[in-house]
């Protein structure tokens, strides 16, 4: 049985025919050219997935669904870890700056957004401003002061790093969670609600 894809995985394989009949010509063309796709989250019918089209503008998305028989090739963020990229953008070089500290950190990471999507496809997506959004993988509980040790670490590089952290519950924003709030936004696939614990979501806020 092959595993269900992730958030922020990439998959190839979906085609213009399986957009909706009222979709934009840019994704369109995106998709006849090979894009691929990114997962996103949200429920989806028995047999696909939950996913978003990019086009070259940035409030170019479509959310669409794509068939699981479908996908031809799958690439996770934790992936594109070690991938270099030949252009000289603020966004490469804080990426190779924390590749070396993050993999001392002894947790899974990965990098998506414009970054993921280049590196992975060969598709121009980063420019001069873009920040580097990472993800980390966090099974299990991660302490406050152990967030705003990595908030620290990631504030170093050369451009802005956007990290969520992935908990078996959801993704959170690391910043938010490295912060004095009391509860933060934890967001899945069923909904985004304000926890205490993203680690034990059931202690919600009203």
């Amino acid at each position: 049985m092959v595993s269900m894809p992730l958030a922020h995985d990439l998959l190839w394989g979906m085609t213009p025919a399986q957009l909706p009949a009222d979709a934009p010509a840019w994704a369109v063309e995106a998709l006849a050219a090979g894009q691929p796709v990114v997962v996103r989250r949200a429920l989806s019918q028995e047999g696909f997935v939950a996913v978003g089209v990019r086009g070259v503008l940035r409030e170019q998305r479509l959310a669409g669904f794509m068939p699981l028989d479908s996908i031809a090739r799958r690439v996770s963020p934790e992936a594109l870890c070690d991938v270099d990229s030949p252009r000289d953008l603020p966004v490469v070089q804080a990426l190779k700056q924390l590749r070396s500290p993050l993999d001392d950190c002894g947790l899974v990471w990965g990098v998506s957004g414009s970054a993921g999507f280049e590196l992975a496809s060969g598709f121009a997506a980063m420019h001069a401003a873009s920040d580097l959004d990472l993800i980390l993988r966090t099974p299990q509980l991660m302490t406050r002061v152990q967030a705003r040790e990595l908030v620290a670490l990631v504030d170093r590089a050369v451009c802005r790093v956007d990290m969520q952290l992935q908990t078996p519950f959801g993704a959170l924003a690391l910043r938010e969670w490295a912060s004095g709030s009391a509860r933060v936004l934890l967001k899945n696939a069923h909904q985004a609600c304000l926890v205490a614990d993203p680690w034990n979501p059931q202690e919600r806020a009203a």
